[in-house]
This record gives structure tokens, C-alpha cells and sequence, in this order.
């Protein structure tokens, strides 16, 4: 047997452990990702599941006056966020935050902008149970449209799992491209990487750590207006911190941070230049970068190459 048919069957091997262990595969993953989807043991990845949950997504049953759908705060146009700076429900009800994006979300472990959710099962939910959101009970949708909590849970967030981004400019040129990032653009990888030291967060294949962090955004007048994490853990160090979020197709989810505050990318690396907002809590990264102009121009440039394929639907 040659080297290739053996690898071909290893990589069989791998699929088919990770198949049992909860885990999926996707044919077309964007360059850039990961091939293994985690997924728990009592919901894999199934083509029907998907597909009934992307049925879902866009139902505005769902939603107390059947005018709101999740689609309608997750937009592809806006790489599944809806470009405004606090989300809207029904009866044009105004959320406290801004929605955040969901491409690669299936990756990721917490989910909200405080991690209040621990798996996108339990995610999917709140939406639907929130006042300024759908304002109904998960009672009231399984009689409206004929499926148990446990179907619309586990269809919808096998949906979510198969919305993904990669294949940028910057996965190309990770991947022996040479023409792939502009000279701009690598520029900005290097201020990015090091005196930016935007990577100290903004990690691994998806950009993001994952982890809760205090850039001082929601810090007003010497008071919280939103105190993030806090209000799940309860805990001090945790006031104002917030969930980095992916840079993923970032050029398209404007306005930025939990609130929608700044507007645009040449605006948030200023917030950053700047050293974030100061705060009792403030996270240890966040210092003054005294990036020059061109600097900062590069390091935008470089934020706009992580726009690449958004794929969904898929399985």
C-alpha cells in the first residue's frame, strides 16, 4: 500500500473515533478551520437536523407577534449580525447589547457576550424566552409549531454549527500563498502579532481565547453600565469583562464591542492605541500600544484580510 492510501485510511481512522466521541466532520471546511465540529454525544451532527434548524432560524413563529425571527438580528449580509448597535425584538423592543456574530460559534465553548450559556443547546433558547427578544415561553412555540424543546433545541444549534467562516486572504497566506495578503496587510500581521499584541486575546484558528476580559468599554463616569461577566460569576475581578469575540469576517459585523459603541474599525484600534478606558478592573493586556498612523492603517488593512467564505446549511 503507498504512503498516500495510508494516509488516506489514518485520516478514515480519526473521522470515525471523533464520529464517536460526538464530533462531526464537514466536507468543504473553509480553509483556515478545523475539520472535527465538537458536537455532545446526545446531539451529533446529522444533514436533518441542520436543515430543520435553518428552517427555524428564519421562522418568525417563533416570536410572540410572529414578526422576529433569528435571522432577524443575524443576518448573513452582516456575517450573521444584524449592523446595528443594540439588538431589536418584537414590538421594537431594544435589547442591552449588540448581537454578536455567529460564524464559528460551533468552536467556541461559552456562549454570549457574559458566557452565560454553556452550549449552543442552551443558547438557542434564551432568545426565545427573552422579553425584548421573542418574548415567548418554549410552551407556547412547541404548540405553535409542532416540535418539542428537545427538537427545536437540538435543530437549531446543529444549525449554528454549520455556519462557518475561512478561507481569507489570511488562511491563504498562512497556507504558502505569496500574494495572498497585500504588503499593507503584512504589515498590519506584524503589528498585530507583536507591538499591537492583539494575539494575547485574539487566538488560534477562530481569533478569539474565549475568555472574559476588561478593555474598560462599558466603564461610564465611574460606574458600570453593564457589568458583563459579573453577572454570571458574581465574582469582582469579573465586573465589566466580556467575552473576546472572533475576528472572523470582522469587517462586516459593525458597529463593535458588547454595545455597539464603536463604529468602526479604525475607531477600535484607536480605543486600543489609546490603552482601552481605565477602570478598577482593567485587564493586565490592555496597555497604551503607541501605534504610529501608518501602524494603525496596516493594522486595519490586516483586520479586513480575515474577511474570507461564510458557509452554511451544510453538513
Amino acid at each position: 500500500m503507498g504512503a498516500g492510501k495510508l494516509f488516506a485510511g489514518a485520516l478514515a481512522v480519526l473521522a470515525a473515533v471523533l464520529l464517536v466521541q460526538g464530533q462531526s466532520t464537514f466536507s468543504g471546511t473553509p480553509l483556515g478551520l478545523d475539520l472535527y465540529m465538537p458536537a455532545p454525544d446526545d446531539n451529533p451532527l446529522t444533514a436533518e437536523k441542520v436543515a430543520l434548524g435553518r428552517k427555524l432560524f428564519f421562522d418568525t413563529r417563533l416570536s410572540r407577534n410572529q414578526t422576529v425571527a433569528c435571522a432577524s438580528c443575524h443576518d448573513l449580509k452582516h456575517a450573521f449580525t444584524d449592523g446595528k448597535p443594540l439588538s431589536e425584538g418584537v414590538f421594537g423592543r431594544r435589547g442591552t447589547r449588540s448581537a454578536p456574530t455567529l460564524v464559528n460559534r460551533g468552536y467556541g465553548g461559552s456562549q454570549f457576550w457574559d458566557g452565560r450559556a454553556r452550549s449552543l443547546e442552551e443558547q438557542v433558547l434564551k432568545p426565545i424566552q427573552d422579553p425584548n427578544e421573542m418574548d415567548m415561553t418554549l410552551e407556547e412555540v412547541s404548540s405553535r409549531i409542532g416540535l418539542t424543546r428537545q427538537e427545536i433545541s437540538r435543530s437549531l444549534s446543529s444549525y449554528l454549527r454549520s455556519i462557518r467562516s475561512g478561507n481569507s486572504a489570511f488562511d491563504r497566506h498562512v497556507n504558502g500563498d505569496p500574494q495572498a495578503l497585500t504588503e499593507e496587510q503584512r504589515r498590519g500581521l506584524q503589528v498585530f502579532r507583536v507591538k499591537g499584541n492583539c494575539n494575547a486575546c485574539h487566538v488560534g484558528p477562530n481569533f478569539t481565547d474565549e475568555r472574559f476580559h476588561n478593555t474598560g468599554v462599558s466603564w461610564r463616569e465611574e460606574r458600570w453600565l453593564d457589568e458583563g461577566r459579573f453577572g454570571v460569576t458574581m465574582r469582582p475581578e469579573d465586573r465589566g469583562a466580556f467575552k473576546t469575540p472572533t475576528l472572523r469576517e470582522v469587517a462586516l459585523t459593525a458597529p463593535y464591542m458588547h454595545d455597539g459603541s464603536l463604529a468602526t474599525l479604525e475607531d477600535v484600534v484607536e480605543f486600543y492605541n489609546r490603552g482601552g478606558k481605565s477602570n478598577p478592573h482593567l485587564d493586565s493586556e490592555i496597555q497604551p500600544l503607541h501605534l504610529s498612523e501608518e501602524e494603525k492603517r496596516a493594522l486595519v488593512s490586516f483586520l479586513r484580510a480575515l474577511s474570507g467564505e461564510i458557509i452554511e446549511g451544510a453538513h
